[in-house]
């Protein structure tokens, strides 16, 4: 393990200090010295690190797992929505994926020709490009990465962009030479280059189905789509960067980030609401009861500054909401690709493609066990699926799907469960406002999410993707001149 650690540190370190420019980085150590063993957990932990900090707190307000604690200002912005360029949310992930991740793999790309090893780069380098997509729909794809040769990269459509490292995702694949193993060193899949076919292809699962949704040869996605499903060529545990534990400097990203703010997050009033309508006991996960009543309270979204919404001043109070429960995340691993959601992507090909629902339940099934396993609850999943959490008994098979599936999300992987909200429409946006929901809790529907309160540049709904990077603004005459708002959907949102 403490090899693993060792190398997780160099990993930041090479992050460290990166230049503004995606296509340059004076600060990157270069030299035959720098060997792709050495790089490669330095890609990895740099998607890590942009997917399990930066997009894990704005996503989790956007999928309303949790919102700014009523006495606290740290995050008012993003719960409100109150987002542009000069926010600077993005920044970070921006540079952490072009100057991190994604150089590192150019470099080593251009040190190797083993075909095992040139595949695992093009899975984390999909992975990497499908996050920018999600989060601006453009981004610069073909012109990007080709140093001094184009400084300033145009930025592609995110269809372009989708599309194309899928095609090289699949060229890498059939390049692969039966006698090549891999040799950088893999502290997350284990060299295991199985593991890592099973990886692309969940990927490509996930990516195939938001083009299916957002119209693009959907037919041709379908076919994909069930074609995988049918081989059942996955992973078999999780996908995750696990090499936090609960020291000083080698604590998970995000707990690193807000352990000295550890009031800013308060549970969300739409998951609390859900999980307390399925009689679902990993509320308790990661939620803190409130000391009052011993019951769990979630914040309405966006809405501590607005009086139209919260009129009685002791609902603006830190023990008026549970809190949530940083302890659990101190060594948290980051989760780039679950078990749990791989095998709702799984039930939902079943159910909506196959028409087969026997199918669809055992996968169904399987993603509520494998959360439930993965939350320390294993023993409480069969309870829960002969319950409330019931395939058979559903009204909605496939909303149930989706809402478990967001529901297995929380505190695992916020990004892709804000991508999965916009790309279902589920959990779907109630009909009633922030306050009538205040006003009249009964009338509310468990299962829905609500435009904050608050809702300054949202244009009454949540967060449908967030604005170019203002470092691209800055460094790169490229950049699309209309800037974009946080209320434009992305490529494949089409709903």
């Amino acid at each position: 393990m403490k090899k693993i650690y060792l190398l997780a540190a160099v990993g930041l370190l090479m992050m460290t200090g990166c230049d503004l420019d995606i296509n340059e980085n004076p600060n990157y150590p270069s030299g035959s010295d720098i060997t792709p063993s050495l790089q490669f957990p330095a890609v990895i932990n740099a998607i890590a690190d942009a997917t399990g900090d930066q997009m894990f707190n704005y996503a989790g307000f956007f999928a309303q797992y949790f919102d700014q604690m009523p006495e606290a200002n740290q995050y008012n912005k993003i719960a409100e929505l109150d987002i542009d360029e000069t926010t600077d949310l993005f920044n970070r992930c921006y540079r952490t994926l072009y100057a991190g991740a994604l150089l590192d793999i150019e470099d080593i790309k251009s040190k190797t020709s083993n075909t095992a090893d040139l595949f695992a780069l093009q899975t984390m380098r999909t992975q990497a490009f499908q996050l920018l997509v999600d989060n601006t729909s453009e981004t610069p794809y073909t012109e990007a990465l080709k140093g001094s040769a184009n400084s300033t990269p145009h930025y592609d459509e995110g269809q372009t962009v989708y599309e194309g490292v899928l095609k090289e995702l699949d060229e890498a694949e059939a390049a692969l030479v039966a006698s090549d193993k891999m040799s950088m060193t893999d502290p997350m899949l284990d060299k295991d280059i199985e593991q890592w076919k099973g990886y692309a292809n969940a990927l490509r699962l996930r990516m195939y189905l938001r083009l299916i949704d957002g119209g693009v040869n959907a037919a041709d996605y379908t076919n994909k789509a069930k074609a995988l499903v049918a081989a059942g060529n996955f992973f078999d545990d999780d996908v995750k960067w696990d090499v936090y534990s609960d020291q000083e400097g080698q604590f998970n990203p995000w707990y690193h980030s807000v352990f000295e703010l550890a009031n800013n997050h308060c549970a969300g009033y739409a998951i609390v609401e859900y999980y307390k309508h399925m009689n679902d006991p990993r509320i308790g996960y990661a939620m803190k009861v409130r000391s009052s009543d011993n019951t769990y309270v979630g914040q309405l979204p966006g809405s501590k500054q607005e009086p139209t919404v919260y009129s009685d001043n002791s609902t603006r109070k830190n023990s008026a909401v549970s809190a949530i429960n940083y302890d659990i995340t101190h060594a948290m691993p980051i989760y780039l690709f679950t078990q749990s959601e791989l095998q709702f992507l799984i039930a939902e090909v079943e159910f909506r493609f196959n028409n087969n629902a026997a199918a669809a339940k055992d996968a169904y099934e399987a993603g509520v066990v494998a959360d439930f396993t993965n939350r320390g609850m294993a023993a409480k999943a069969a309870a829960f699926l002969a319950a409330d959490g019931a395939f058979d008994s559903a009204a909605d098979k496939l909303q149930l799907i989706y809402l478990q599936k967001w529901a297995a999300l929380f505190m695992m992987d916020h990004m892709e469960a804000w991508s999965e909200i916009r790309r279902t429409d589920v959990p779907k946006l109630s009909s009633m406002t922030a306050a009538q929901v205040a006003a009249t809790p009964a009338a509310y529907t468990p299962g829905e999410i609500i435009a904050p309160g608050r809702n300054l540049k949202g244009n009454g709904n949540i967060a449908m993707s967030l604005p170019y990077s203002s470092d691209s603004r800055k460094y790169n005459v490229n950049t699309p001149s209309k800037e974009r708002k946080v209320s434009e959907k992305v490529f494949w949102d089409v709903k």
